[in-house]
């Protein structure tokens, strides 16, 4: 396996580099995977070795929004400067999936999370951190992402009924593996190494769950520090302050995160419908195609949670991540109307002042 293949190279990238070689201006340049970025600074890891990368003023220049910009995971057409560990980054390929959500706060900006990833792990801990509604949200939005998602339920070694919250686990998983884990006791390390193999994994969650733990595991070397409970909440410390892509000696390739105080939705539309494809199902047999399944008559979804086929707890997070999604969209179409409106007056104002220096 050449040292590309072990970053994660595959035909998808192949095709696209062919293209790009086929240019004279791409002359010089490798390709790279990004592996970590801190404030517009990026570490690259390639067949030349590791080099710390920079954006080209062009590539800077053309980047209309955030997600436009490298990000963890992403494979970049760069070429080093002479006599350095330095090299610019001139392009992003494209990619075969990414994780996204949207900025904390105000801002209705995307954040890519980690690009070109094949398996989700989303995990949680087994302790006050298990919360059915939560892994419901990181599903929809992994399922959104083009990657195959996983569900970890790790420190299994601190919980008496393992198995029951398996089981509640499962119940809101539509087929999605779950997997039970401690990193004290090696349960299901050797499951996740299976997944983990198959290409490139990402490792998401709260903060605290313990992904650094499984990590070490996974590696069977202390290499991400962790840190121990706290006993007035039974939660984790935080202990990843950045996203990191490591290698995997048997095969693979992991990407750490920091954990997730907030995770808001972005484009998820048919994420959402894929994580509650029971409720969609049962929406089939509705009386009326645009039910909306809040009191209609002839509502096939209602009527299942009347006859505990359905819980209603399911049905009210399916009703408020469909209603956070629709917020969304209506704030990125006033927030992209805005900008065009900008856009317009700054124009205007340039031809204004053009008509203006003619007539003196």
């Amino acid at each position: 396996m050449s040292r590309l293949q072990e970053l994660g190279w595959n035909e998808f990238f192949e095709r696209q580099w062919d293209e790009i070689r086929a240019k004279d201006e791409w002359e010089e340049c490798f390709p790279a995977r990004v592996s970590e970025e801190n404030r517009g600074a990026y570490r690259l890891l390639s067949m030349q070795g590791e080099h710390t990368g920079e954006l080209s003023g062009k590539l800077r220049h053309q980047a209309g929004l955030r997600a436009d910009l490298p990000a963890v995971g992403d494979w970049v057409a760069a070429r080093e400067n002479p006599g350095t560990a330095r090299a610019t980054i001139h392009r992003v390929f494209d990619r075969s999936s990414k994780f996204s959500r949207k900025v904390a706060g105000k801002r209705m900006d995307e954040q890519i999370v980690a690009a070109n990833v094949d398996v989700v792990l989303l995990v949680t801990s087994l302790n006050r951190d298990f919360n059915m509604r939560r892994i419901e949200r990181y599903l929809s939005l992994t399922w959104e992402s083009g990657a195959r998602p996983v569900i970890v339920l790790n420190k299994s070694d601190l919980c008496e009924n393992a198995e029951r919250m398996r089981s509640e686990a499962e119940s809101v998983a539509m087929r999605v593996p779950v997997v039970t884990t401690s990193a004290v006791n090696g349960d299901g390390i050797e499951a996740l190494r299976g997944f983990v193999r198959t290409g490139t994994a990402a490792l998401l969650g709260s903060s605290g769950v313990g992904k650094s733990s499984l990590i070490n595991a996974l590696l069977r070397e202390e290499r991400q520090p962790t840190r121990g409970i706290r006993e007035d909440d039974d939660r984790g410390r935080h202990t990843t302050t950045s996203r990191q892509l490591i290698l995997v000696p048997r095969g693979g390739v992991l990407i750490d995160t920091p954990g997730m105080r907030e995770l808001q939705l972005w484009d998820a539309d048919a994420g959402i419908l894929q994580t509650f494809a029971d409720i969609a199902a049962l929406a089939e047999h509705c009386r009326f195609r645009d039910c909306r399944h809040r009191g209609e008559p002839g509502c096939a979804v209602e009527a299942a949670v009347e006859n505990d086929e359905l819980d209603a707890e399911r049905l009210e997070s399916f009703h408020k991540l469909e209603r956070e999604e629709q917020f969304i969209e209506a704030k990125q179409d006033a927030s992209l109307r805005a900008e065009k409106t900008k856009e317009l007056r700054k124009l205007m104002r340039g031809i204004n002042r053009f008509y203006r220096d003619r007539r003196r």
